[in-house]
């Protein structure tokens, strides 16, 4: 009901896939930047410094996710390995994106206690990627497929780290990740075990 199909980011890839398109540019390309993106993000958020342009690089690397993807689909170029390459990308920057964030913040009122946090958040999304995979691939994409709102995707909440920075309310997306990534990773796991289960049923 409240669903818009594709969601706004999609609409806008797929408009700058187009531009690629019959180029030398290929998905890993795209990929690749988004590994240098994210990780430039998170050294930034890491230093407690250039915040904004922490968080602006941050958003740039969630759209280029859903570019390469588009890219591939478009230039019919999709590859087992391109699509292990997107997943590790996936993993490792969102994992030191949080890493970055708890660092930066050691010297708020959290301490310590804010890199400890971030790895905490880190871990458990490396984990939750890795059994979304597994999922994916024993039972297909529309598995995981998560429904958007009103155009909008599950994983564009991060995009709100610019508003975060905006209010020098960092600190809360350590809150909120300490709490809300345990609970995914609880769900995705439920989810892995009702597939493995219905798999061995019909066997």
């Amino acid at each position: 009901m409240f669903s818009v199909n594709p969601p706004w980011e999609i609409r806008l890839a797929i408009f700058v896939a187009k531009l690629f398109h019959n180029s030398w540019v290929i998905p890993n390309h795209i990929t690749t930047l988004r590994f240098a993106t994210g990780i430039g993000s998170a050294f930034l958020f890491s230093g407690g410094e250039y915040l904004y342009l922490a968080a602006w690089l941050w958003i740039l690397t969630g759209f280029l996710d859903h570019v390469d993807g588009e890219l591939a689909r478009i230039s019919g170029k999709q590859s087992y390995f391109g699509h292990f390459y997107d997943l590790t990308v996936d993993t490792i920057t969102t994992t030191v994106l949080f890493l970055g964030i708890g660092w930066g913040l050691r010297d708020s009122y959290l301490g310590e206690w804010a890199p400890i946090m971030g790895l905490l958040e880190g871990i458990a999304i490396a984990v939750t990627f890795q059994i979304r995979n597994i999922i994916e691939q024993k039972a297909g994409k529309e598995a995981i497929k998560l429904p958007n709102f009103f155009g909008f995707e599950a994983e564009d909440t991060l995009y709100l780290l610019l508003i975060f920075v905006w209010f020098d309310k960092l600190s809360l997306i350590v809150w909120i990740g300490i709490f809300l990534m345990p609970c995914i990773l609880i769900a995705v796991s439920w989810q892995y075990l009702n597939i493995k289960k219905a798999s061995k049923a019909k066997e």
